[in-house]
């Protein structure tokens, strides 16, 4: 296998791979690494389903895709701040009954000021991890053996453990950056808990921070906010890693397509992966918390979630 890091491309990971005859779901089609990542997959033959809340803003961003690989990119409404719409985009990318390979979920929303979604989830918790939660459980029978999800998690994990006993912040005080944190923290549990249920019949499942870019996620943002976000990062990581500055979207979409289609599934399965590798398990510093993989906090959330979202114990 070849080296890959930091400044890997998606073009970089998927060189002489070919995809055609492989479908994909991603998440999070308005701008940015869904766009990079849709690109990419589309450009290596695979038939690929983007999803968006706003399909107008959603068909602008990815023209360029539909005029080069037409006939293999669709798009499809998807709201993750209202299980009614991922409940409908379920329904419709069920009714063409026909196998998904890859799931990336990769929309999201950060630092937001307090706020509820739909169904009165923390708008955080809410749209990153509860609305894809409900969305790859309701698509989880059609990834046939081989398939992967991959979830888009942050460095932001590290801002914040995730409380089991009250995740919608309804009774402590509510913080931008550590409800982020506790959000992706919980990204990553699922991902955990996801890959030890379904390895067994060939699916797997990772988590990746894609580096630091410059998106519309940071759109909730204040100079203060993105200042303190900036100093935790910095004092969490190690000096040459911060140094390194922001990455582009191409090299920002690698780890998620290393992930998802270029590492060997038992490296990845149920891993939190950075810059085309895995993570070490580290309590600080660089690397992934303990606390964000797991396995008996994230059957806990597991459990949680479904009685949140309102799905039936398949299990």
């Amino acid at each position: 296998m070849m080296n890959f890091g930091w400044h890997s491309t998606s073009d970089d990971v998927l060189q002489g791979i070919d995809l055609r005859g492989k479908r994909a779901l991603v998440t999070g089609l308005s701008a940015g690494l869904g766009v990079e990542t849709a690109r990419a997959l589309a450009a290596h033959g695979a038939e690929v389903i983007g999803a968006a809340r706003d399909l107008d803003k959603a068909r602008v961003a990815t023209g360029p895709i539909r005029d080069a690989y037409g006939e293999r990119f669709s798009l499809v409404k998807l709201d993750l701040a209202s299980l009614a719409s991922v409940g409908a985009a379920a329904d419709a990318l069920r009714a063409a009954g026909k196998p998904l390979d890859l799931i990336i979920a990769n929309a999201g929303v950060m630092a937001t000021p307090l706020g509820r979604t739909a169904d009165g989830f923390e708008t955080q918790f809410g749209t990153n991890h509860l609305g894809h939660f409900l969305l790859v459980n309701r698509l989880a029978d059609l990834i046939p053996s081989g398939g992967r999800v991959v979830c888009v998690s942050s460095v932001g994990h590290q801002f914040g453990d995730l409380d089991l006993s009250d995740p919608n912040f309804e009774h402590q005080a509510y913080d931008p950056i550590t409800a982020y944190g506790a959000a992706k923290t919980a990204v990553n549990l699922f991902v955990v808990e996801f890959d030890r249920r379904h390895k067994a019949r060939g699916v797997r499942a990772a988590a990746v921070h894609p580096g630091g870019i410059l998106t519309e996620l940071a759109r909730h943002m204040t100079p203060e906010l993105i200042k303190k976000m900036i100093a935790m990062v910095t004092a969490e990581t190690d000096t040459s890693s911060a140094q390194r500055g922001y990455k582009s979207a191409p090299q920002g979409a690698a780890t998620t397509l290393w992930a998802a289609v270029t590492a060997p599934a038992d490296l990845v399965g149920g891993r939190y992966c950075e810059d085309c590798a895995v993570a070490k398990v580290s309590a600080k510093g660089s690397g992934v918390r303990p606390y964000s993989v797991d396995p008996e906090r994230a059957k806990l959330l597991w459990a949680k979630s479904e009685k949140l979202v309102g799905m039936q114990e398949q299990h």
